[in-house]
């Protein structure tokens, strides 16, 4: 018994000893305000669709209890203090598993902004999705128990719902921020003219108001910058960034030939649609960069994210520690103004109308007088 006793003391030494090694290690990590509200929030975020594996989330990964508690420890020693969940994530079982690791890990709740969504398929019955007040009133007790928690920080529509008006689903997420179950909320995969058009509905009838977009944007797919940038700076509402890597396609590991590492997602979910082409000629830069940078590929298009003025936090996901590791190091990579130029070039959008008309209009009312001389746009 006293082996045990003094083997289990050794134990508890050697863990508080690397906890004090951490905690003198200056965090790189940085705190972006969340859209137009007071709340700080870490650059990276971490998400958790690798948690658990249940349904289609075993395309995306499968970690158990264990390997979340030491991704959630990792995260937040680095610095991380914002952690991305939703009710679909597994079926539930990603919430659980999060709210399962800040208790194993005795993690302050009040230290940590919790965020998680509400929209997706979560039964058999004609009322198990979508944002009617029903079913937002019963996914949010049901996420509420499954995080263990008394109140969510940031509770995000997952997508648009065509069959629910609006202002049903703003008056309902209004009473949950008036109740205190929570304190922000949000909006995810949303197209420019329906953020617009929940943003007035709030500001007119005097309801809480969407705080950020959660949205797919990489290097390789900026279609964001269209329409949805534009209007999240108009705005004031902030960006948070899903799918950095592109489904990993921005990791380095893949050939144009569609070949990738073992175990690598997209070979057997080739998800989201990119661009293959541009991504690659995306990648031909990238790759000489991270090397003179010696820093990876993935390091390198997670720091472009970071540069963008529009993005509050990017949201990475990983399925080994090495992963996890190698995406934190991305908040210390720093680009010169011509790297940055060559990045923008090579990933630039095509034009379309009406950005080209806007631009070609627009040349006689910018900041500068005289205005700069109008040119045709180039054909693509």
């Amino acid at each position: 018994m006293t082996l045990i006793l003094l083997w289990e003391s050794r134990k508890v030494h050697e863990l508080l000893l690397r906890r004090i090694v951490v905690i003198l290690k200056k965090s790189n990590m940085k705190y972006r305000l969340l859209g137009n509200t007071g709340l700080r929030v870490s650059e990276l975020c971490l998400g958790t669709m690798t948690f658990g594996g249940k349904g289609w989330a075993q395309y995306i990964g499968k970690l158990g209890q264990e390997a979340v508690d030491h991704f959630v420890r990792r995260s937040v020693d680095a610095g991380i203090n914002f952690i991305d969940t939703a009710n679909v994530y597994s079926e539930g079982w990603s919430e659980e598993l999060t709210g399962q690791a800040i208790k194993n890990l005795g993690l302050s709740r009040h230290q940590l902004v919790l965020a998680t969504k509400v929209r997706g398929l979560m039964g058999q019955g004609p009322n198990d999705s979508g944002l009617t007040r029903k079913h937002i009133l019963w996914q949010v007790e049901e996420s509420l128990r499954r995080l263990g928690t008394d109140y969510i920080d940031l509770y995000q529509i997952h997508s648009f719902d065509p069959l629910t008006p609006l202002q049903e689903t703003l008056w309902v997420l209004d009473d949950l921020v008036k109740s205190g179950k929570v304190r922000y909320i949000g909006a995810s995969n949303v197209t420019a003219w329906q953020l617009m058009k929940a943003l007035d509905i709030s500001h007119y009838t005097k309801l809480e108001r969407f705080a950020s977009l959660q949205a797919y944007y990489t290097i390789a797919g900026r279609d964001l910058e269209r329409e949805i940038v534009p209007l999240l700076q108009d705005q004031k509402a902030g960006l948070l960034v899903w799918s950095p890597l592109a489904g990993g396609l921005l990791s380095g590991k893949y050939k144009r030939d569609g070949d990738g590492a073992e175990g690598a997602r997209r070979k057997n979910f080739d998800f989201p649609p990119v661009d293959k082409g541009r991504a690659f000629r995306i990648l031909d830069v990238l790759h000489p960069m991270a090397e003179a940078k010696q820093r990876s590929v993935a390091q390198l298009a997670l720091a472009w994210l970071l540069h963008q003025p529009v993005v509050t936090s990017v949201i990475i996901g990983a399925n080994k520690m090495e992963q996890l590791e190698d995406n934190l190091k991305s908040v210390e990579v720093t680009f010169t103004t011509e790297e940055l130029k060559k990045l923008d070039e090579v990933s630039k959008l095509p034009l379309e109308y009406p950005g080209w008309m806007v631009e070609f209009t627009g040349v006689d009312r910018q900041d500068q007088w005289p205005p700069a001389e109008r040119t045709l746009p180039e054909n693509s």
